[in-house]
C-alpha cells in the first residue's frame, strides 16, 4: 500500500478511535459490555473498518492486510476489548467467508457484516480442545430433512469471542470422526437447535463478549458448508496465519497506549525535586518500551506488506501463508510478550498510581495478557516456529 495513503488511513482511524471508542473504554471494562447509547459496530461499519480486506463489490475498502493491522493497532490503543471483538468480526469471520465462501454465500452474508448491521464470530475451541483443536468432539452428521440435504450438529464450543451477539458464525465440526476430518459451517443465530450459554466473566478484555455455544440437533443446510466438505482443516489453518498477523496489531496498540499514559506522567510527577522522567532508570524503561513498540510495529507491517504484494500480483495467499507461517506466529508472539512487559513497566513507572483503577494501567495489563493465550498460546507459537525452521 502506498505509504502516504497508509499514513492517511492511520490518522483517520486514530481520530475515529479517540473520538468514538476511547470515551467508552473505562465503562466497557467496568460494565463488561459495549455501551448502550452508541452502536459501536455500526459506527465502525460506517467508517469502513469491517471491510478493510473485503472487495468493493461486497461493500469493502479492499485495502489489504497492512491496513488491517493498522486498524487493529489504533482501535486497541483506544480500547483493547473493542478491538478484540473487531478483530474476531472482521478477520476471523468476514475474511474467512470472503476467502473461502462461494458467490452466493458472500453475497448473502458479507454486506450486512461489513456494514455493522450484523456481528460475526468464529467457533473453533471447545472445553477440552484448545491448542489440540483437531481433537474437537463437536460433530456434524450428514442427514436429509424433509427432502433437504444437510448436517445435524451436536456439541459445544467454548471461549467464543462475540458469541453472545453474533448473527453469523463460522463453526468447525467433525464430519468424519474416524479419520478426524473437519468441515467449516456458516451458522445463523436463529437456527433451531443452536443457543448461547453463559457469558464468561473474564480477567481482561471485558466488554468483548465471550461465551459458550451449544448445538443440540442443529440442522444446517448443505449450502452452508464453507469451503469443501471435510476441508475444514485447510480453512482453519490457512485462516490462522492471517489471524495471528492481524491480531498482532492488538498488542502493538496496547504498547502504544502504555506510552500514551506513561510519558505525560513521568514529565509531571516530581520526586527529589525534579520530574522522575529525568532519572536514568526511568528513561531506560521508557527506551525499552519505545524500542519494543516500534520493533513489533515494523515486523508486523513487513509481513502484512508481503501478503498484500502477493495478493496484488494475483498470487496464492494460502501458499504465501505457508511460506510466512513462522513469521505470522512470531509477529504475535513478539508483540504479545512485549505488550505484557510494557504494561508491567507502565504500572511500575506510575508507582502507587499505576496500581489503582483511577489510571488505565491495570486494565492495559489485564488486556495484554489475553494475547499470550488466544489465537494459539505462546508455547504453541514457539513450537510452530521451531518446527517450520527445521523444515526449511
Amino acid at each position: 500500500m502506498d505509504p502516504a495513503a497508509l499514513a492517511e488511513f492511520r490518522e483517520a482511524v486514530r481520530d475515529f478511535a479517540s473520538r468514538v471508542v476511547a470515551p467508552h473504554a473505562v465503562a466497557i471494562d467496568e460494565n463488561n459490555s459495549f455501551p448502550s447509547d452508541v452502536n459501536l459496530w455500526k459506527e465502525m461499519g460506517d467508517m469502513g473498518l469491517h471491510g478493510v480486506t473485503v472487495p468493493d463489490e461486497y461493500g469493502g475498502l479492499d485495502m489489504g492486510y497492512e491496513a488491517h493491522v493498522v486498524a487493529m493497532e489504533e482501535l486497541s490503543r483506544a480500547s483493547a476489548s473493542v478491538a478484540l471483538s473487531y478483530g474476531a468480526h472482521s478477520n476471523l469471520c468476514i475474511n474467512q467467508i470472503v476467502r473461502n465462501g462461494n458467490p452466493d454465500q458472500k453475497a448473502l452474508l458479507v454486506p450486512p457484516l461489513v456494514s455493522g448491521d450484523h456481528v460475526g464470530a468464529l467457533a473453533m475451541s471447545e472445553p477440552n480442545a484448545g491448542s489440540d483443536v483437531v481433537s474437537m468432539k463437536c460433530r456434524a452428521d450428514a442427514t436429509n430433512v424433509r427432502g433437504e440435504a444437510g448436517y445435524v450438529i451436536n456439541g459445544n464450543k467454548m471461549w467464543i469471542t462475540n458469541g453472545p451477539t453474533a448473527q453469523t458464525l463460522v463453526v468447525y465440526a467433525k464430519t468424519d470422526v474416524e479419520n478426524n476430518r473437519i468441515t467449516a459451517f456458516l451458522i445463523d443465530k436463529d437456527m433451531e437447535g443452536f443457543r448461547t450459554a453463559q457469558k464468561l466473566d473474564k480477567l481482561g478484555m471485558r466488554g468483548s463478549d465471550t461465551c459458550e455455544l451449544v448445538f443440540e440437533d442443529c440442522f444446517v443446510p448443505a449450502d452452508r458448508v464453507l469451503g469443501e466438505v471435510h476441508g475444514g482443516v485447510y480453512v482453519l489453518m490457512s485462516g490462522l496465519d492471517l489471524e495471528r498477523l492481524v491480531l498482532s496489531g492488538g498488542p502493538i496498540g496496547i504498547m502504544q497506549a502504555c506510552l500514551d499514559v506513561t510519558l505525560p506522567y513521568v514529565r509531571e510527577r516530581k520526586q527529589f525535586g525534579k520530574p522522575i522522567g529525568e532519572m536514568q532508570l526511568v528513561q531506560a524503561k521508557l527506551a525499552d518500551m519505545f524500542m519494543k513498540t516500534n520493533s513489533a510495529r515494523a515486523y508486523s507491517a513487513s509481513i502484512a506488506k508481503q501478503f498484500d504484494t502477493m495478493k496484488q500480483a494475483g498470487g496464492d495467499l494460502v501458499a504465501m501463508g505457508r511460506k510466512l507461517r513462522k513469521d505470522c506466529a512470531a509477529s504475535i508472539l513478539f508483540s504479545s510478550e512485549h505488550a505484557t512487559q510494557c504494561a508491567l513497566d507502565a504500572v511500575q513507572l506510575l508507582g502507587g498510581n499505576g496500581y489503582v483503577n483511577e489510571y488505565p494501567t491495570g486494565r492495559l495489563l489485564r488486556d495484554a495478557k489475553l494475547y499470550e493465550i488466544g489465537a494459539g498460546t505462546q508455547e504453541i507459537r514457539r513450537i510452530l516456529i521451531g518446527r517450520e525452521l527445521v523444515r526449511d
